[in-house]
């Protein structure tokens, strides 16, 4: 099979910066005071907030000095000291605003005093007063929580000790990795609660490389912390691209959650449409009359009381009305309801949206079969997710099949035609219960994908591993969409040697072995024998 073009990687995405763990420590010793499940905000927000302090510093810096060099006095006006209060030299450099009492330095110097909770809250309440993009979006809430206060106060002095908000820190995307390496600890320290924020990076990193999302609309209607968002601006800007080359979409229905993705964006400089605030997406879609050229989501697994019965009528509901107990085929109508004519949508499902023929499912399935929507299916090993160890599967669904120009793409004609991928050999323990796809696995689903797209090297159906399937193909399985179903067993390689001379040495090994094993039993006998002798000697 030919190769698709190499993709460039991330070689840091994974990697320690040395202080994680130590912060992870730290904060873990709160889990006695609060519940684990918001222990993540307190520390999370401090995090934000330490690094809009610290870039604010490291710009204010930056305009003292530009006030103290001579060769600026033509330039400069007559009063330069009202330069470094000067809030749009803050904006333009997309600094956001720290107003004096929120300050890390202030908030530093109190860590050791009693009302410690009141003076943060009262920090993130003036950080979002001048800074109208974070109304609404930072914790407020110390107070409330009942944390003791030397131990905020350790949590502090610890935060004080890494620099954020530098210009190499920036560059390096320091928080954003200490963000992503926390939302991972604390999903797998929740269990099903983190899960449902948090989609594990390899999964992302497969998504993002099966899409491409170079430029155009991007959207995901369950964002979560918004990984996926992450992922395509890394994506864009590693083949080349601007961030700006890219719009971001995305809603989010619950309300810590979505506090969250509004914190991890903005302290990326990531600009994003996630809605005046939470809202449900069935029910209060904030993106009605969005077509999203790019779709990726991880919607949350078998939902049985999405509301259903409320939203009978729908004009989401082309290809049949979903079933009131799971809301499944909900989520990938709503994907396919805000595809733009050209658009590709990828997102996680349970293995049993491939099969399910409850509640009217096949017949939707069906339906969207004769469409020609579904494009590729990949079937993923167990094991991947923090909050459960059974397998999942990606849908891939596109409007046009037909091929060529589409964006910067050129796309063979595969109408009537769907890929169906087995991975589920793929990936490798990372630990005792979670398993993860590495770089190579990534690589070569997306490129057997792009290749059988037309989009670069020569494809061809392998064994146990890929199939492109006729839509006659999938009539005669029924419209079940199970990959193994397609890809046949795996191919053994021929190694010469004639079955019946295998099976002679087989039974020839075989016999040895029985013998040897009865010469070992007469032995035993034997000293068992002897043993018993010399008792009755004795």
């Amino acid at each position: 099979m030919g190769k698709h073009r190499s993709k460039k990687s991330d070689k840091t995405n994974g990697a320690t910066i040395g202080f994680e763990e130590k912060l992870w420590l730290a904060a873990d010793k709160l889990r006695g005071t609060i519940d684990a499940a918001e222990y993540k905000h307190v520390v999370l927000g401090l995090l934000f907030l330490k690094y809009i302090a610290d870039a604010f510093a490291a710009r204010r810096a930056e305009l003292e000095v530009l006030c103290d060099d001579d060769d600026m006095d033509d330039y400069l006006p007559d009063d330069k000291e009202h330069i470094v209060e000067d809030r749009d030299e803050y904006a333009s450099a997309n600094v956001f605003w720290v107003p004096a009492p929120a300050r890390w330095d202030a908030l530093r110097a109190n860590a050791k005093t009693p009302d410690i909770a009141k003076r943060i809250d009262d920090s993130m309440f003036a950080v979002e007063k001048d800074n109208p993009r974070l109304k609404g979006v930072l914790p407020r809430d110390y107070a409330r929580r009942g944390i003791p206060a030397e131990r905020l106060g350790e949590l502090i002095d610890l935060i004080s000790g890494i620099g954020l908000g530098d210009a190499e820190s920036r560059a390096k995307d320091i928080l954003g990795r200490v963000y992503e390496y926390f939302i991972g600890k604390f999903a797998a320290a929740e269990g099903k609660l983190g899960g449902e924020f948090f989609t594990p990076k390899s999964i992302v990193r497969l998504l993002v490389e099966m899409i491409e999302p170079f430029k155009g609309r991007v959207y995901d209607p369950c964002c979560g912390s918004g990984g996926m968002f992450v992922q395509s601006e890394r994506f864009v800007e590693a083949h080349g691209g601007k961030a700006t080359d890219i719009s971001i979409y995305g809603q989010e229905s619950n309300p810590t959650t979505w506090k969250l993705c509004n914190m991890n964006l903005a302290l990326r400089g990531i600009e994003a449409h996630l809605g005046d605030k939470h809202d449900d997406t069935f029910h209060s879609d904030q993106h009605k009359d969005l077509k999203a050229d790019f779709i990726l989501a991880n919607p949350p697994f078998n939902i049985s009381d999405w509301g259903g019965e409320r939203r009978c009528e729908d004009a989401r509901w082309k290809y049949g009305t979903p079933p009131v107990g799971n809301a499944n085929y909900a989520w990938i109508q709503h994907f396919i309801h805000h595809l733009s004519p050209n658009g590709i949508a990828g997102f996680v499902m349970a293995n049993g949206s491939m099969s399910s023929n409850t509640s009217g499912e096949g017949e939707i399935r069906k339906a969207m079969v004769e469409a020609d929507l579904v494009d590729c299916m990949i079937a993923l090993p167990g094991q991947l997710f923090f909050t459960t160890g059974i397998p999942v599967c990606l849908w891939f669904v596109t409007r046009n099949k037909a091929g060529g120009k589409v964006g910067n793409r050129n796309l063979r004609d595969h109408r009537n035609q769907t890929l169906f991928i087995d991975a589920r050999k793929m990936g490798a323990l990372v630990t005792r219960k979670l398993r993860d796809l590495n770089e190579d696995d990534i690589l070569k689903i997306a490129n057997t994908y792009h290749a059988w797209r037309g989009e670069g090297g020569e494809y061809e159906d392998v064994s146990g591993f890929c199939k492109s399937a006729s839509k006659e193909e999938i009539d005669s399985h029924g419209f079940v969409l199970t990959p193994g179903r397609y890809v046949g067993a795996e191919d053994i390689e021929d190694d010469g040697i004639p079955f019946e001379e295998k099976m002679d040495k087989l039974t020839a090994t075989l016999r040895e072995q029985f013998a040897e094993s009865a010469k070992l039993q007469a032995q035993i006998e034997a000293n068992f024998s002897l043993v018993s002798t010399s008792k009755e000697d004795a």
